[in-house]
């Protein structure tokens, strides 16, 4: 089948798949108080239709899946799902992202199926900024999720911390001091308008160039080489650290000229770019027994649907009304 290549160049190597848009926390800048609108289970796609896309993608030189939510840990038998895409043809990098609370009971299953990396979000260190942030008083369960992911030995381990100014940004020095005595890449990202956040975003958002200053006034940060498969952050590292600092401008600095990712909602949409309204329905083709051709047909679409690029005010991207847990984070 023809490669994934868009209109200006980029090759589509990276496909993000949502395999739920449920979750069992009320993030204040995602899905703050009651729970939000729920698909009905009807329709969610399958595991079987998810993984007959992700095989399509992988003959069109898509190498790298990360499975996202909502989150994805509340949805049954995801240790298989992750598993079988494992197993897939020319994937050859497969992440989770989790918010870390179901963690300590499935780290032993996810890595017996095969997992080795997998990104956990966690926004401070502090329980009680925990339960203001996340809604609910679950903060040891995630640092013990974290640690059981070690011992079980899944590794590279990377936090994932959205910085918010009066809320969490004088947690940053705390959270990059974990890369002294741990193996473990601590990731600082931008708040973006998205969700909940589009309403927060002017008063809360701290650049990543803030950030960084802040954290060199505890010692110098050297730069860390990117591989062929890494994302956006741009890596460092303190001299005598175990570990690395990501820095993820996702909005003062957006990566969209190198931008290689496709994005799969739980519903059955590919999303070509994060900050677009724009979306194609897969899941039509997948109910109605469309041939795998059509599949492709619709990734090359997708591929030649991502813009170029957006500007910090998302000119020449309409800002899109779903919230994270909807889309995949």
């Amino acid at each position: 089948m023809d490669a994934l290549v868009d209109q200006y160049g980029r090759r589509i190597r990276y496909i993000r798949v949502s395999i739920t848009d449920r979750c069992n926390l009320r993030c204040f800048y995602c899905a703050p108080g009651r729970a939000p609108d729920l698909l009905q289970r009807t329709e969610l796609l399958s595991y079987e239709e998810m993984l007959r896309i992700i095989r399509v993608a992988a003959t069109m030189g898509v190498v790298k899946v990360r499975v996202t939510g909502g989150e994805p840990l509340v949805r049954r038998n995801v240790s298989d799902f992750v598993g079988n895409v494992l197993r897939i043809p020319g994937i050859a990098d497969v992440s989770v992202t989790t918010n870390g609370v179901l963690l300590k009971e499935m780290a032993g299953p996810l890595f017996a199926a095969g997992l080795r990396r997998i990104n956990v979000s966690l926004d401070t260190l502090h329980a009680s900024k925990f339960k203001t942030i996340t809604g609910l008083d679950l903060h040891h369960a995630v640092r013990e999720g974290i640690a059981h992911a070690e011992e079980v030995g899944l590794c590279p381990i990377k936090i994932n911390v959205v910085v918010m100014r009066g809320f969490n940004d004088d947690d940053v020095e705390d959270l990059a001091g974990l890369t002294l005595a741990k193996p473990y890449s601590v990731r600082f990202i931008e708040c973006m308008p998205i969700g909940n956040g589009t309403r927060l975003h002017k008063t809360v958002f701290v650049s990543v160039a803030e950030i960084r200053s802040r954290l060199e006034l505890h010692g110098p940060l050297i730069p860390v080489q990117s591989g062929g498969l890494d994302g956006p952050a741009q890596r460092f590292r303190y001299p005598s650290g175990k570990g690395e600092i990501g820095l993820i401008g996702a909005v003062s600095s957006h990566f969209c000229g190198s931008c290689n990712r496709l994005r799969l909602t739980p519903d059955g949409k590919l999303r070509p770019c994060l900050f677009s309204e724009g979306e194609l329905d897969v899941k039509d083709v997948l109910r109605r027994h469309g041939s795998d051709s059509e599949l492709a047909d619709l990734l090359l679409r997708a591929a030649a649907a991502k813009p170029k690029s957006r500007d910090a005010n998302n000119r020449g991207c309409r800002i899109n009304p779903r919230g994270m847990s909807a889309i995949g984070g």
